[in-house]
């Protein structure tokens, strides 16, 4: 499938020179928005993006904020959790 994103002129040249790749950026950005949705599994992410391993794949989601088998507000809650442990023990 083909996705067309239209972009106004006058934005595209400062999009370029912060994004690079206004495609893969885009691309890459929906990849992990699926994800982080339990839309596409991680192999399905791989495939999407064209990557040779789960790992580039769990890489590009890493960018993104988003960790497998994880979402960023569950790390932080654990995180949270071993702090209190840690004074609780101390």
């Amino acid at each position: 499938m083909v996705v067309t994103v239209n972009i106004p002129d006058d934005l595209v040249a400062e999009l370029g020179n912060g994004f690079g790749n206004l495609g893969r950026t885009a691309l890459e950005a929906l990849a992990a928005e699926a994800y982080s949705k339990d839309v596409l599994s991680l192999e399905q992410i791989r495939r999407m993006l064209e990557l040779e391993s789960r790992w580039e794949a769990q890489e590009v989601l890493g960018r993104y904020g988003v960790w497998p088998g994880q979402s960023a507000a569950e790390i932080l809650e654990d995180a949270r959790r071993s702090s209190e442990f840690r004074q609780a023990v101390l």
